[in-house]
């Protein structure tokens, strides 16, 4: 089987960063797995002293 691959970066929030809002990434989420797309990995990025910068979601589907 083939597979197409996606990458979503979502910025954090917050003073000190770290912070998704739920119910945007639940949104996101759900429209990327009515498309198709599954997600395989996520993690974050990180600024400095333990602080995201950033989460980083990885989705796959195969090829048509």
């Amino acid at each position: 089987m083939r597979w197409e691959y996606k990458s979503v970066q979502m910025e954090t929030k917050g003073l000190w960063g770290g912070k998704v809002e739920g119910s945007e990434l639940d949104r996101l989420m759900n429209e990327l797995g009515e498309l198709g797309w599954e997600l395989v990995s996520a993690f974050d990025t990180n600024e400095a002293y333990g602080r995201s910068r950033s989460i980083v979601l990885l989705f796959k589907r195969p090829k048509s």
